[in-house]
């Protein structure tokens, strides 16, 4: 891999990380195993990782965000903190049982799963576990903890907009002005952002008071690149995309 560059197996390494920080012995238990290493030697044998150490290296980013004991990399400080955010927002109330079937599923999804592996997770898991794999909301939970770092919305007060899809993600409110503000989430350094035609459109009514937040490099340690009035200061390409879409219906019922 390049510098920077998203490991293959990015969020099932994440996962198992932080089930082993936090569950620790109890969570390779799911998965029939007694010893840490009888684990690490199977994922290999699944193909989730090549070496033992890049699991180990996984758990350590995790760690020191758990009272387990160990301290991992203390040193990085929260810069991976967004992860543990992110998986906490989906899956941080499930029990050691619940949470190793969200491996499972995944391990399945990806490497097939073995005969022994009992797999039952509700739909609502099954939902969450697709969340998972998308950067929006990690770029926009990444956002919410650490606005205040951003010049521009130092000492405002957010307002998540986001269940309205009016075109923009969150509303930062300031003495003398606001600010709609549209998040996006790019796993490495390099990347092109998409506007829905309804964010196009507020960007463009908005101008000044609009403002694109990308959250770049979430794969590594993530950092802030604002582009205030984006539809004047960057180049997009319209790009129609036509899809079908199909739509049930009843007949008349007395309800």
């Amino acid at each position: 891999m390049g510098e920077g560059s998203k490991h293959d197996n990015y969020e099932i390494l994440n996962l198992i990380g932080y089930g082993l920080a936090k569950y620790d012995l109890r969570f390779i238990k799911q998965f029939g195993f007694q010893t840490k290493t009888e684990f690490y030697e199977e994922m290999l044998t699944r193909g989730v990782a090549e070496t033992i150490g890049t699991i180990k290296n996984r758990q350590d980013l995790f760690d020191p965000f758990f009272d387990n004991g160990r301290k991992g990399w203390w040193q990085k400080g929260d810069a991976y903190k967004h992860r543990k955010i992110l998986i906490d927002s989906l899956f941080g109330d499930l029990s050691v049982k619940q949470y190793a079937d969200v491996v499972k599923l995944h391990l399945k999804s990806k490497f097939g799963a073995k005969k022994e592996i009992s797999i039952k997770t509700s739909p609502i898991l099954r939902s969450k576990f697709k969340q998972l794999q998308k950067t929006g909301q990690e770029a926009e939970l990444y956002f919410i903890g650490n606005y205040q770092t951003i010049n521009e919305f130092k000492g405002g007060k957010l307002e998540d907009a986001r269940l309205f899809g009016d075109g923009y993600d969150f509303q930062i409110e300031l003495a003398l002005k606001y600010f709609l503000v549209e998040v996006k989430g790019v796993r490495t350094k390099l990347g092109s952002i998409r506007f829905t035609e309804n964010e196009y459109a507020k960007a463009k009514e908005y101008k000044n008071d609009f403002a694109l937040v990308v959250v770049a490099n979430l794969t590594e340690t993530p950092k802030f690149v604002i582009v205030l009035n984006p539809i004047n200061n960057l180049q997009f390409t319209p790009k129609e995309i036509k899809s079908k879409q199909i739509n049930y219906h009843t007949s008349n019922l007395s309800w």
